[in-house]
């Protein structure tokens, strides 16, 4: 199946264990490079695996990697651009769904640069529950500090010229 800018895609994020935790009803295409593709969703039924469901409240531009463990979610916000960052494992796409397994950590990053690392306690939990491997630990917190650094730095994507383009591309496909 050959993907394009435009389609539509599903978002399934699993635990560890192989459970999915979450699903995004819908999220456009807004490119497709080597390394990573960019996704964009606006008002959009979010499901967890207990049921419980709402509507995102502002347009995210989201970013996942093919051999990165992690994505990075950019909220567009009256206020300014925020950014969530799930330490995740690398993406997979099957039947126009994007697939990816959630392990926990997050960054938070803030309209101000100002940044915190979330979820803590539920790494620790889920780490010795699901028991996960001496690899699959030190990939965590070896990515998790990469990302720190490139949030540090300014690299792609955190930069609000690069969001905002992406904004632009998803608001012409939204019209269509």
């Amino acid at each position: 199946m050959k993907l394009k800018v435009g389609d539509a895609l599903v978002i399934h994020c699993y635990k560890h264990n192989g459970m999915i935790h979450k699903s995004w009803k819908i999220a456009y295409i807004l490119d497709i490079q080597d390394e990573y593709i960019v996704l964009g969703n606006e008002n959009v039924l979010v499901t967890k695996q207990d049921g419980r469901t709402w509507k995102t409240k502002e347009p995210a531009i989201m970013f996942f990697y093919k051999n990165r463990w992690f994505n990075i979610i950019a909220q567009i916000k009256n206020n300014g651009i925020f950014y969530y960052c799930n330490i995740a494992s690398p993406y997979i796409i099957e039947d126009k769904t994007i697939k990816y397994i959630d392990y926990d950590l997050d960054l938070r990053v803030f309209n101000d640069g100002a940044f915190k690392i979330l979820d803590r306690n539920e790494y620790n939990y889920h780490k010795k529950l699901m028991k996960y491997s001496k690899e699959i630990n030190y990939i965590i917190k070896k990515e998790l500090s990469s990302l720190i650094e490139m949030k540090k730095q300014g690299e792609f994507p955190f930069d609000s010229n690069v969001i905002e383009y992406y904004y632009n591309i998803f608001k012409t496909i939204q019209k269509k």
